[in-house]
């Protein structure tokens, strides 16, 4: 079982169909981190959104270090399956997080914590 998939993920997304008013389940996922040595991107997880457009377990809080992240969205395939075309085939965030963007709160004694990016409207 992966354990990143069952513990509190310092990452949280959440993706939502506004065409069609539902959220975005079944879309993949792919989060890298850029080596600041090397500038490559290393490949961290990928994952599938839930029925809610979530993806819970994208990294662990131990994995979770300051740095450049990259997080590429699947659009293109999530559009195929739902019989629609679309005009971006991915859709690629990049962002620089540390502990300090993360906001920590507490639910039935779980530590969560949550990196705050600005919201894509």
């Amino acid at each position: 079982m992966n354990m990143a998939a069952t513990l509190p993920s310092p990452l949280t997304i959440h993706v939502l169909n506004t065409a069609q008013g539902v959220p975005g389940a079944n879309m993949t996922i792919i989060l890298y981190r850029l080596d600041p040595i090397s500038s490559v991107w290393n490949l961290l997880t990928t994952g599938i959104t839930n029925d809610d457009g979530r993806c819970p377990g994208l990294i662990s809080k131990e994995s979770f270090i300051a740095g450049v992240y990259k997080m590429r969205f699947e659009t293109g395939k999530y559009w195929d399956a739902l019989g629609e075309t679309c005009f971006y085939p991915y859709v690629e965030l990049h962002f620089y997080a540390s502990l300090e963007d993360v906001i920590h709160t507490s639910t039935r004694g779980q530590e969560i914590f949550h990196c705050l990016l600005p919201s894509l409207q």
